[in-house]
């Protein structure tokens, strides 16, 4: 995915098609995305509570995409759509999953993840996550792109209400059944994922060495490795000073390799795994195997079935052999 506007709404009214989620082309409604200022008599800005453990907020796949866009007939649906790969992703799903299960069943969240659900952002061409898009009544309202404050989304939020009151979708659903029972979290996953909840990422990167330790093929603890590495890497990073020092030393391998690590955190995959394949191809000895082994840990980062990291080792393999 390349860079686009992280703040602004998503544009290209009419742009969607999705034909091949729902089955028959949708447009998107004719006053295009979610307006400000709009009216209506959804009494928007006071949600009522849920019961207890009540939520309306779940993750949906290509094969259930279906059911999504039928519900849309009867309230708003909110789509985020998101990367494992991007911190940001699962900060905003958190705050939008908040702020809907607040509104008690007038609104629903849908969570996608792009890294497998190619088929979804392609759909609704996405070029930036996370990215955020509605449904009314099947038809896509682009809404924004990047990040954006609580209080912000609330008012977003009661907008769409109101929209949808304007298109006839105003009802209200049941929460969603609780999730399926998983299976336990080993140990020292546990223990990993408690360390990165407490910001403590040495902590974490200890818990899964020790995990592979016990167990070299748990792919699970390698690729949590290789996300609590980009975590520790890029927390607290100048973004304008690395891009800077990128620019000025294009052949520094350590410039590079900072760089191409704020790309993939940003939700610049392919320009992070471009930016390290042609470093490849102008270097050599250890220096080459260095940007090579950085390479296949963010492989592992965005997950080896993403088209992305296969067209990526091709053009690896181009260079070095």
């Amino acid at each position: 995915m390349t860079s686009t506007d992280e703040t602004g709404a998503a544009s290209s009214r009419g742009a969607f098609d999705l034909s091949s989620l729902a089955g028959g082309p949708a447009a998107v409604p004719a006053d295009g995305a979610v307006p400000s200022g709009a009216s209506g008599t959804a009494g928007a800005g006071s949600p009522g509570p849920g019961a207890p453990g009540d939520t309306w907020v779940r993750s949906v796949t290509q094969q259930e995409f279906p059911d999504l866009i039928q519900l849309s007939n009867r309230v708003p649906v909110v789509v985020s759509l998101g990367s494992g790969g991007v911190p940001a992703s699962a900060q905003l799903d958190a705050a939008i999953g908040r702020a809907v299960d607040s509104y008690a069943g007038r609104l629903v969240l849908a969570t996608v993840d792009t890294d497998r659900e190619q088929a979804i952002a392609q759909a609704f061409r996405i070029q930036q996550v996370p990215a955020v898009v509605a449904l009314l009544n099947g038809q896509p309202v682009p809404m924004f792109q990047g990040a954006m404050a609580e209080d912000q989304l609330r008012s977003l939020l009661d907008e769409l209400l109101q929209l949808g009151v304007q298109h006839g979708v105003a009802g209200t659903v049941p929460p969603f059944g609780g999730a399926p029972e998983e299976a336990p979290v080993p140990p020292l996953h546990q223990e990993a994922m408690d360390a990165i909840d407490a910001g403590d990422f040495d902590g974490a990167a200890t818990a899964y060495r020790k995990a592979l330790a016990e167990k070299p093929n748990d792919h699970d603890a390698a690729t949590g490795l290789a996300h609590v590495e980009l975590l520790r890497r890029t927390t607290g990073a100048d973004l304008e000073a690395v891009r800077r020092a990128a620019a000025e030393n294009p052949d520094s391998v350590d410039d590079q390799l900072a760089v191409a690590d704020l790309d993939l955190t940003g939700g610049h995959v392919e320009d992070a795994f471009a930016r390290l394949v042609a470093l490849i191809g102008r270097t050599g000895g250890d220096d080459r195997e260095t940007v090579r082994a950085r390479l296949v840990e963010l492989y592992s980062v965005v997950g080896n079935q993403d088209p992305r990291v296969a067209a990526s080792r091709q053009a690896l393999a181009r260079v070095l052999f």
